[in-house]
């Protein structure tokens, strides 16, 4: 009878190789990545600096080490790193808003885009700029109806969602993102009419931010949209069983306790949030919320990890980002052209998967 026992130091060595499941390794890189994405796409720009010269900057601001040079320095903190800050936490907005969506209507298609949301937001905000412009109100008046324009246009366009399904909304999860798609293009006509009798001065800025952009990015302007994202992170957490319920179907849920209607409403208002505020800080910008959730299931089948999808969210958009302002050398691309050109190709990738 063997009754020797394993070494403890090659039991420990065998714990340390033993293979992780997927799920460690997909954290793992993308912590990683998000300590590291700061460093390498500050870097990236009309201006290159190299790795050392971030450090240096980011050193001096936060540990208060390092000499880097003025003009670094200006780039670096003042203008990149707010910019990246806020495409990470726009892309993990609406990547946990694509998330929500998907699991309380049930439908892999659904998108903050696609639902109308976001159309409606933009109208929302592009109206507000326009009244602010024409009553010649302060900045300080424009900065707050901005937002709240937005988030106004946003819920009409949940209301008019809910309201073009019908009452029994469990049975009509289809209707609900074809009612979407069709309200997401009249508010996009709406906002091209605004935008068409407009100065040609604030045309061609209200253009350039509807199409998507973070070039406007200050320290200062991070407060609101960090402080709605998180907060709806952590709203969206305490209720995270019971939007996972309804995968399973409203009867199930319903049998679970879970007051259905009520809770997919609230959902869609508080992506009406998120998606407003974003909107209301860098435009609109599509698909991020489809594609996010889909890579992320599809690497993880079977598994529903929230804040893991938001993670991937940000750091798929701070290098979409990096892209737009890198890949032509003497201007930037709207963000939203990149994310819709990927976007539409995912989109019907989607559609022909589910086609066979």
């Amino acid at each position: 009878m063997n009754t020797s026992v394993a070494a403890p130091g090659r039991s420990l060595i065998g714990w340390f190789l033993r293979p992780l499941p997927r799920l460690y390794w997909c954290w793992l890189l993308l912590l990683l990545g998000t300590v590291l994405t700061p460093l390498a796409a500050a870097g990236f720009g009309a201006a290159d600096i190299s790795l050392f010269d971030v450090a240096r900057v980011i050193g001096k601001h936060l540990l208060g080490v390092g000499e880097p040079s003025a003009i670094s320095e200006r780039i670096v903190w003042d203008l990149r790193l707010p910019r990246i800050l806020l495409a990470f936490i726009a892309g993990s907005g609406l990547a946990l808003s694509g998330y929500v969506l998907q699991a309380v209507t049930r439908n892999p298609l659904a998108d903050p885009y696609l639902f109308g949301i976001s159309s409606g937001a933009s109208f929302g905000a592009v109206v507000s700029v326009a009244l602010a412009t024409g009553l010649g109100l302060s900045s300080a008046i424009s900065g707050v109806s901005l937002p709240l324009g937005a988030f106004i246009g946003a819920s009409l366009a949940v209301l008019m969602v809910l309201l073009l399904a019908g009452r029994n909304i469990g049975n009509q999860i289809e209707r609900m993102l074809l009612s979407g798609v069709a309200i997401s293009f009249m508010f996009s006509a709406l906002t091209s009419l605004i935008l068409y009798f407009s100065t040609p001065q604030a045309t061609t800025s209200l253009l350039f931010w509807s199409l998507g952009s973070f070039a406007r990015a200050s320290w200062d302007g991070l407060a609101l949209p960090t402080l709605v994202v998180l907060a709806a992170l952590l709203v969206i957490l305490a209720f995270k069983r019971q939007v996972l319920a309804m995968l399973a179907g409203d009867e199930t849920a319903h049998t679970l306790g879970i007051r259905v209607q009520r809770l997919r409403v609230s959902m869609l208002l508080l992506c009406s949030l998120i998606t407003a505020t974003l909107v209301a800080h860098c435009g609109g910008i599509g698909f991020v919320g489809l594609m996010v959730p889909h890579i992320v299931r599809l690497l993880l089948p079977g598994q529903h990890p929230m804040v893991l999808t938001a993670l991937a969210g940000g750091l798929f958009m701070v290098w979409v980002d990096v892209l737009a302002r890198s890949i032509l050398p003497t201007q930037e691309l709207p963000v939203g052209v990149i994310t819709s050109a990927i976007g539409s190709l995912f989109f019907l990738m989607v559609l022909r998967k589910r086609g066979q």
